[in-house]
């Protein structure tokens, strides 16, 4: 990430959209939530029960990143896990790292070493929203660290279903960008087919939760331990994927 090209355009792209939500939305977070007609229009468009929790927060700064964050964080998730397999494949170098560890220690490295790398990423976001929190009022210090906290762990674990999802593409992939494509690709595919079947067979509605991010649209409405209720889903998920990542990784030709 940090000696590429491909990397520092990753990580400039997302300085600078984070930069600009945190100069404006976030900045501006505790006028735009004690403001009654902020919060008669969030109510009429997405519903009275849809956001009361979101008003509930303590750090008016954290709520809004929580929002953006379940939404960019996995987007970003996307770009950055995309290259875990796919260039070192295409050029055959896969086989000689093979010499050195096995085919499960490189695949669960991997898989480790872009988790990694984006909770770093994370970690120094909501570092900078916990700063312009304290910079209103420094009264906030432990519910933001408390809050702070809580979306560490709860994007985490939203996350890792994405990378693993990457990891799987990754390596049927020639490059990155290919499996980025085919990671779209299959959302949008998904994402019209469970559109048809809500409309259609909507017995069969539950095999949304097999999508990586099902969850994301009903976490919005969470704070405090609440949120990790919705964990178990991504939890599952990612080990499904990960088990099927292993499987090819066993047994595809590097």
């Amino acid at each position: 990430m940090l000696f590429n090209r491909r990397g520092i355009i990753a990580l400039v792209a997302f300085a600078l959209v984070w930069a600009l939500i945190l100069l404006y939305p976030i900045k501006s977070a505790s006028s735009f939530l004690i403001d009654p007609n902020f919060r008669d229009f969030l109510t009429s468009l997405l519903g009275k029960n849809s956001v009361d929790q979101l008003f509930q927060w303590q750090v008016a700064e954290l709520a809004i990143f929580w929002v953006a964050a379940l939404y960019l964080f996995p987007l970003f998730a996307i770009f950055i896990a995309a290259d875990q397999f796919a260039s070192d494949r295409a050029r055959g170098t896969l086989r000689f790292i093979t010499l050195r560890v096995s085919r499960d220690t490189l695949f669960a490295g991997r898989f480790v070493g872009v988790l990694c790398i984006q909770v770093l990423l994370l970690t120094l976001a909501v570092s900078a929203a916990v700063a312009l929190a304290l910079y209103r009022d420094i009264g906030l210090l432990l519910p933001a660290l408390y809050s702070a906290a809580l979306i560490i762990i709860n994007i985490t674990i939203v996350l890792l279903p994405y990378t693993a999802l990457m990891a799987l593409l990754s390596l049927n992939a020639s490059s990155s960008r290919q499996a980025t494509i085919q990671a779209i690709l299959l959302w949008a595919g998904m994402s019209i087919l469970m559109a048809i079947i809500n409309s259609y067979a909507p017995i069969l509605s539950p095999v949304q939760w097999l999508i990586p991010g099902a969850q994301v649209s009903s976490m919005i409405n969470t704070q405090g331990m609440d949120s990790l209720a919705y964990a178990p889903v991504a939890l599952l998920q990612a080990i499904l994927l990960l088990a099927l990542g292993r499987q090819l990784m066993q047994r595809s030709s590097l």
